[in-house]
């Protein structure tokens, strides 16, 4: 294990120890928002692929109705009736993604790496595009930086599905493997800083899917 494997881990497992205990006061009042605005449960425990190929449960606070995933796609886009009042608020803020600092610590994910697919669109993965999962999951990076108004780009769209899987999921994983061939813990750090200054932007970010035709992919900075 290299040095800086070594700092990765202990960023994670610090940095989210720190956020899960400062967070506690907050986890309580947003658990109560949910139970008031909608019957279900608080989390959501979705299934995810891994490091290696290892399949593990992402946990998120729930901001769609229960039984969601059963009344239709499992993409969400912008204006999705199936989000709830205070889901779409905790989604906006990016909220609902702070339980995951327990994936985090459990070494499941990391804060930084390529974002966790579900198993069916991993199996679509071609063998080259497999190499995203040499690296372990991420609550954020690059691609989550660039994507983080996914909804409103797959809203453009009238048929999601498609365009997700053809378009943008291919993109999304060109990103994530540029990250792990360039992947260090100062590269993590200078990410970890990025993911904090978008919170405070309110212009839609550049995802770059015009360069998603080119055989070249983008390269991070």
């Amino acid at each position: 294990m290299t040095w800086d494997r070594v700092l990765k881990r202990l960023l994670d497992f610090g940095l989210s120890l720190i956020g899960l205990t400062m967070l506690g006061p907050l986890f309580g009042i947003i658990a109560l928002a949910i139970i008031l605005d909608s019957p279900g449960p608080v989390f959501y425990r979705g299934n995810r692929i891994g490091k290696d190929g290892t399949p593990f449960r992402i946990l998120k606070f729930r901001t769609m109705v229960v039984h969601a995933d059963r009344m239709g796609s499992a993409l969400t886009s912008g204006g999705d009736p199936r989000v709830t009042r205070v889901g779409r608020i905790m989604r906006k803020l990016k909220i609902d993604e702070l339980p995951q600092l327990v994936n985090v610590l459990r070494g499941e994910m990391s804060l930084v790496g390529p974002r966790p697919e579900s198993p069916g669109y991993v199996a679509l993965y071609t063998s080259q595009q497999r190499q995203v999962l040499e690296a372990q999951p991420g609550i954020t990076g690059l691609t989550q930086i660039r994507f983080r108004n996914e909804e409103a780009l797959l809203r453009r769209y009238a048929d999601v599905e498609t365009a997700y899987i053809e378009t943008i999921m291919p993109y999304k994983l060109s990103l994530d493997m540029e990250y792990i061939a360039q992947r260090s813990f100062l590269l993590d750090v200078k990410l970890v800083a990025q993911t904090v200054s978008c919170l405070f932007r309110t212009e839609e970010p550049e995802t770059g899917l015009s360069a998603a035709a080119s055989s070249e992919a983008p390269v991070v900075q």
